[in-house]
């Protein structure tokens, strides 16, 4: 395992890149074809430790913002050659179980990853209605699942783009896994 932080590729107030992956269902889904309030994409796996650590708190935001307007989409762009647990059919599985979000999406070329500048699982990226980015990080200050959080840098932002406010911070880095890139 490698930590790694995330790091600043896409700027604020940028428009995310647009994209079309497969999610767990088997059916296309198109970022810009989402209609949302607030769309918060979030790059992960299922075998991640960090990503199990902050995955009630993805549950969490989905149940309580779901009903607001916000789309939650995760994204698993690992390769699944070394780490087959990351692979389409637990992904599914995955979904179906924890429901920790609307789409849970296979970025198998790797190239949505890239174009976000996604650097570790979690990544999680949030956007406002029109798809440009508005807070970039972590989800909140948690380590583990025995680390109560104090700070939740992604509700914050969450509910500073419902209320039409820009949010009060726009980057603090989340810490995860590296992101395991295919061999070129």
């Amino acid at each position: 395992m490698v930590m790694t932080l995330s790091n600043q590729k896409l700027k604020t107030g940028q428009k995310c890149p647009d994209f079309e992956l497969m999610d767990a269902s088997g059916k296309m889904v198109k970022l810009s074809s989402l209609k949302a309030k607030a769309i918060m994409v979030t790059f992960m796996c299922n075998h991640c430790p960090f990503v199990q650590a902050k995955m009630d708190e993805m549950i969490r935001l989905h149940k309580e913002h779901g009903k607001n307007g916000v789309v939650c989409v995760g994204i698993s762009s690992n390769e699944t050659e070394n780490y087959p647990m990351d692979d389409f059919a637990h992904m599914k599985k995955e979904l179906e179980e924890k429901k920790f979000a609307r789409y849970y999406l296979w970025d198998e070329t790797q190239e949505v990853a890239r174009a976000y500048g996604a650097a570790c699982t979690p990544d999680p990226f949030l956007m406002d209605g029109k798809l440009r980015l508005v807070y970039h990080g972590r989800l909140n200050d948690s380590m583990g699942p025995l680390m109560k959080a104090k700070n939740f840098e992604m509700e914050d932002a969450i509910k500073a783009v419902l209320a039409g406010e820009t949010p009060a911070r726009d980057f603090v880095p989340s810490v995860g896994c590296s992101i395991k890139w295919k061999k070129e």
